[in-house]
């Protein structure tokens, strides 16, 4: 009997992967339950395709036209939070959880139940609500294996050894599309070019986070909470290649690296084969002999500020990594709008901070996660007006 699959995220760059990897697999994986934001059309495709038997999309308004693309096709429907909660109340063995910023953070609480697999891409949740949702896991038995490529490779690296075992963690960054532009040429980069990621096709918020290497300091704090570890433990070092997608350290001085091609699907199969390893197509091999020779440099913290910005946040602690993703979708939002320049992001997400010096504490539930980010989403609002971040 094929495992369930609920995929929430169902058409976006993770969502994809995903559908790929179960179709490659028919005989031991299939979709149940598909949920997207707010494109009807495109979530109606996925549904039929898959033969899923609920689709439910988070934007309430959109539930009529996500009524009319299903009709006829026996596909159960809904649109708004009651209906993303319906879909994740339905039975499945595997959540993968691919809804992109905070507003994955309920779903994926709820997804979290006694015997249930939650494949985790939404690295908002544990930035937002870590302690909550790792007590949340171990409180009900629910497992949660990291389908980001960085974290999978750790958590893989990792195997049967104790955490005790780690001396450090290093996370790889491919640097983004500005690795090699000059302080003056970020400066004045426009959205179409923060878009243009030089290894994956993702969807416009995480490729405008690898551009500024934000989504590499949100990907520290998340290692925090899955693995266990102090924040100077972890590690970031720029791999342009993406070959090498993490590096453990043990205490007794030996590195072991977790290596794939740069291809989503490799994570979303580990996590999806629970019962073992899933077979892939030789393509998506990695072969060494014709791979470029790798390269590893330290992260410029100068022209990327935003990566410093999440190391103070992590070492802070309490509600500031909250707070700093919060702040982060607003600045990433506005660039994308043409609202406010690329250097304006970590510069809002900065202040935005600094006006949290006296954070509140870490929030114990998703209630207290959500009226955080909800404050510092109005903060970041009201700065952005400001003329310090007008657009020149």
């Amino acid at each position: 009997m094929p495992r369930l699959v609920t995929l929430l995220g169902a058409t976006g760059s993770i969502g994809r992967s995903t559908r790929e990897v179960v179709a490659e697999n028919p005989d031991r994986l299939k979709i149940d339950t598909v949920v997207a934001g707010r494109d009807a059309a495109a979530l109606a495709k996925v549904a039929v395709e898959t033969g899923a038997r609920f689709a439910a999309l988070a934007d309430e308004s959109c539930g009529p036209a996500l009524a009319r693309a299903l009709a006829g096709t026996g596909i159960a429907c809904g649109a708004g939070r009651s209906a993303v909660l319906e879909a994740v109340a339905r039975p499945s063995d595997i959540v993968v959880s691919a809804i992109s910023g905070a507003a994955g953070l309920e779903a994926t609480f709820a997804a979290l139940t006694s015997g249930r697999v939650v494949a985790l891409a939404n690295k908002e949740s544990l930035v937002c609500a870590g302690a909550a949702v790792m007590a949340r896991a171990h409180a009900v038995g629910a497992r949660i294996l990291p389908l980001d490529s960085e974290h999978n490779a750790l958590f893989q690296v990792l195997g049967a050894e104790p955490i005790s075992s780690v001396g450090k963690m290093t996370l790889t960054a491919s640097g983004g599309p500005f690795r090699t532009w000059s302080a003056e040429r970020i400066a004045a980069a426009t959205p179409e070019q923060a878009l243009a990621h030089p290894n994956y096709a993702m969807g416009a918020k995480i490729t405008i986070d690898s551009a500024s290497m934000m989504n590499k300091g949100l990907e520290l704090v998340e290692a925090c909470f899955l693995f266990g570890l102090e924040a100077g433990q972890l590690d970031v070092l720029v791999h342009p290649q993406q070959i090498v997608h993490g590096l453990v350290t043990f205490r007794d001085g030996s590195v072991s690296a977790g290596m794939a091609v740069p291809d989503m699907r490799v994570a979303a199969a580990h996590c999806l084969g629970v019962d073992g390893r899933l077979d892939a197509p030789a393509s998506r091999f990695l072969d060494l002999a014709v791979t470029a020779p790798l390269s590893f440099e330290r992260p410029d913290l100068v022209r990327f500020p935003a990566l410093k910005l999440a190391v103070a946040a992590l070492a802070a602690g309490g509600a500031m990594p909250a707070i700093l993703n919060a702040a982060n979708e607003i600045a990433v939002e506005a660039f994308l709008a043409r609202q406010l320049g690329f250097t304006g992001i970590p510069a809002l997400v900065e202040a935005v901070c600094a006006e949290s010096a006296s954070a509140l504490a870490a929030p114990e539930d998703i209630a207290g996660a959500l009226a955080i980010d909800h404050e510092a989403r109005n903060r970041a609002r009201a700065l952005l007006s400001q003329s310090r971040f007008a657009v020149t």
